[in-house]
């Protein structure tokens, strides 16, 4: 019977739809349609109601009622991010030359300062040795120049060129014992050696990536965000890590920084915390999880999302009145917000201190008469 009168109504809906000036413009109709789509509602109710008072034969629906009072709500995101060290070095040679030593291997531990590779250095000693040899004798014929030149004995000329060749011997052999440090190559960090490029014997040119060293003491997790996070994310806001690697590990840290620039490709920017990592479990490029509240309101009613139902009129629940000595279901419409974890903010629609039906509501229409079970 139910069903029959909700057919007729909806046809009548159809037909007085399709009779309307055809010249109305698409906002006339637009109100005309929602305003009539109240009225089958509302006739709907009244129908459900008077059927709910016809068919009731005492045997009562049972719920479950909760009252409802005010709350903290707060939403959270997640996003996707990976680790990366903070300490990463690519060594090249500054000089050209053969490799003639590799004094490490990938995995070991290097300390700063260490001794990692050496290249051909026959040339530039076979220098300094002739260079030292020369600077001994220009040494020498400088001092007794100097000395002459004090007493008034020899010209000026003498002494200058002996000054001169002296000097420019002198800034020849610090050249070539620089050149001679560049191609003792030595770690800039601590680290592990991650890889090994080239080998002994090989050709080492200025740029050429010979090793990677990488310190994993400590990482920066890094995340893209939408620009439109902007203003709701930064410095020291804590957030929770976690790795599908490492189920159930998870840190709490505060954001380290955040992007000063936004990518035009992408619209985001850059979001990085810092984790201190001694045991060296987790590894640079390693995927984290990054859970970040951007929502939070201290007293506002929330309800289980899955009590929330939804017709031509919008979100709705059911709520117990009492009428008559009987309790009424009764449906209450309803304005949402945010939903979170199987919660919604409600906006608008509900007071605290209503009944609202938490079980048994798939059982009930607008206008059952409910029994009310603890």
């Amino acid at each position: 019977m139910k069903q029959l009168i909700l057919i007729f109504t909806i046809s009548i809906f159809i037909i007085s739809c399709s009779s309307e000036d055809e010249n109305n413009s698409d906002a006339d109709n637009l109100r005309l349609y929602k305003t009539q789509v109240k009225e089958l509602n509302e006739k709907i109710s009244d129908i459900e109601q008077a059927n709910n008072d016809k068919e009731y034969s005492g045997i009562k629906i049972p719920v479950k009622l909760e009252s409802l009072s005010l709350r903290p709500f707060s939403h959270n995101f997640t996003a996707v991010g990976e680790l990366e060290s903070i300490n990463d070095a690519f060594i090249s040679p500054e000089i050209n030359g053969q490799i003639t030593s590799v004094y490490v291997s990938e995995g070991q531990y290097v300390q700063k300062g260490q001794l990692l590779a050496k290249l051909n250095t026959v040339i530039i000693e076979t220098n300094i040795q002739e260079i030292e040899s020369q600077l001994s004798l220009a040494k020498t014929i400088y001092e007794k120049q100097s000395s002459l030149w004090e007493k008034n004995i020899g010209s000026e000329r003498q002494y200058l060129e002996a000054k001169n060749s002296f000097e420019n011997l002198q800034n020849k052999l610090s050249t070539l014992k620089a050149q001679y440090d560049l191609a003792i190559i030595k770690s800039p960090i601590n680290g592990i050696v991650e890889e090994i490029f080239h080998k002994k014997g090989e050709l080492a040119t200025p740029g050429m990536q010979l090793m990677q060293i990488v310190n994993i003491d400590e990482l920066y997790v890094t995340v893209k965000l939408s620009e439109a996070y902007l203003p709701i994310i930064k410095k020291g806001d804590i957030v929770t890590i976690s790795f599908p690697a490492y189920p159930g590990l998870e840190y709490r840290k505060p954001v380290y920084r955040t992007g000063n620039v936004i990518n035009k490709q992408d619209r985001t920017f850059i979001v990085q915390i810092k984790i201190a990592n001694k045991n060296g479990k987790l590894k640079p490029h390693l995927q984290a999880n990054v859970n970040i509240n951007d929502y939070n309101i201290d007293n506002v009613i929330v309800l289980p999302t899955i009590l929330i139902k939804e017709d031509m009129t919008g979100s709705f629940i059911y709520i117990v009145e009492t009428a008559n000595g009987k309790s009424i279901a009764t449906k209450k419409y309803i304005k949402t917000g945010i939903s979170y974890k199987d919660k919604t903010e409600i906006l608008d629609g509900l007071s605290t201190g209503d009944m609202i039906i938490t079980d048994g509501y798939s059982n009930v229409s607008n206008g059952s008469v409910v029994n009310v079970i603890q």
